[in-house]
């Protein structure tokens, strides 16, 4: 066992929001004379969002590294690849890791972020039935672009979507299947979600909505997918993309208070107040985290509270906005979808543009927004949707922009 007589601060994953959290540590001045990172992946931190974008073969892999190893070296910060904590000790204050190896803490955080969710459908451990969550998983899918010729992707969220825009990139014939009645339901309406399933059409995508599987065939290899109304899909891959749930079985195991996620107060503390949880595994009040944003908000706050810094206000979840881009086609939503029935709807649509926008306003405060193809507003509208400002000034012109309205007012 490995014993240290200062005290030592023990971060178990390295993904994004564990890295901003090792940078917002080092730029306020930690406390701890010794940090130590536990990775189970094979690679230290790298820019997840940039996945997508490497499997359409837009960026090299090693773009997309956050800080190189000089770095970690330069801030006295041990990092070990693939070696994941597999158990805490709470009372003993230590972890053990995958290794065997046994290190005390003063100070512990999760950031063991989430798993792709199954389905539980038959077939679903044949071989070419994937995941795109990580590194090793682009890895893979990049190759099987190689040699195989056809892909069904399971799921028309925004990581379906950019996992078969990527496939598709890479010369594959990809089909897209979706539960629900349109593309992106939990970010669009149904008029939005409709023209982005055209013009993802448009450049080579098959996208069946109100669709879901039953099966996936095959002896040893996956090589079709059945679908509810009995159609057969014939395919040489399947990648699914039904969502996450976040990693709190070390937690539970440890005894730390958990639900949907390892459970988390203002100041990013677990049931333990040694031992904090940020990103996707934890879970604040009843909200989970799949967006970066939120995580990087949290590391801020906990940075903060590890050193101590006062006025430290904690972690508020508001309106997430998303922004995204899928085949060079720009999206953006923020706040509801659908109006109440006290919301005034400004809708406008420019099909042959694909350009589409929907504001939400409730007495005279924009609530929500969508942008489709043009999305230079985004930034603006955002900004009026956290800060609750009364728009009554310029509601009438409020779809023509920010710049259009200050010059009108």
């Amino acid at each position: 066992m490995e014993h240290t007589q200062t005290p030592a601060l023990v971060i178990c994953g390295h993904g994004m929001v564990a890295q901003r959290l090792l940078e917002q540590l080092v730029a306020t001045g930690h406390p701890f004379s010794r940090i130590v990172v536990f990775n189970g992946e094979p690679f230290a931190a790298y820019n997840r969002i940039q996945l997508s974008s490497l499997l359409a073969n837009q960026v090299r892999e090693s773009e997309l590294e956050l800080k190189p190893r000089s770095w970690f070296r330069q801030h006295k910060i041990e990092v070990y690849n693939r070696e994941p904590v597999t158990a805490i000790e709470p009372h003993q204050r230590r972890v053990t890791t995958a290794s065997g190896r046994t290190l005390a803490y003063h100070t512990l955080v999760l950031a063991t972020g989430a798993s792709p969710s199954r389905l539980g459908l038959p077939g679903e451990d044949l071989d070419g039935v994937m995941t795109f969550r990580d590194l090793t998983d682009t890895r893979t899918l990049i190759h099987r672009a190689q040699t195989h010729r056809r892909a069904v992707v399971i799921g028309g969220g925004f990581l379906g979507l950019e996992a078969a825009e990527g496939l598709r990139a890479r010369g594959m014939d990809v089909t897209v299947l979706h539960r629900s009645g349109h593309l992106l339901n939990r970010q669009l309406n149904p008029a939005a979600g409709e023209l982005l399933k055209h013009q993802l059409q448009q450049r080579g995508l098959t996208v069946l909505t109100g669709t879901e599987p039953t099966a996936l065939l095959g002896k040893h290899q996956v090589r079709a997918v059945q679908l509810s109304d009995g159609t057969v899909l014939a395919t040489d891959l399947v990648v699914l993309a039904t969502g996450i749930h976040p990693n709190k079985a070390l937690a539970e195991a440890a005894g730390l208070a958990c639900n949907r996620g390892v459970q988390v107060d203002s100041q990013m503390t677990t049931s333990n107040p040694h031992i904090h949880a940020l990103g996707e595994c934890c879970q604040f009040q009843e909200h989970t985290f799949g967006l970066v944003e939120p995580g990087y908000e949290q590391a801020a706050v906990l940075a903060q509270h590890l050193c101590q810094v006062s006025g430290n206000p904690g972690f508020t979840p508001g309106e997430i906005a998303t922004r995204l881009k899928i085949s060079d086609l720009p999206i953006f939503s923020c706040g509801p979808i659908t109006p109440g029935p006290h919301t005034e709807t400004i809708e406008w649509q420019d099909y042959a543009q694909a350009v589409y926008g929907q504001l939400l306003v409730e007495h005279n405060r924009l609530t929500g927004a969508i942008l489709l193809g043009d999305t230079s507003s985004a930034p603006w509208y955002s900004e009026l949707i956290r800060s609750g400002t009364d728009i009554s000034r310029y509601r009438d012109t409020i779809a023509f922009g920010k710049p259009y309205c200050d010059a009108a007012a």
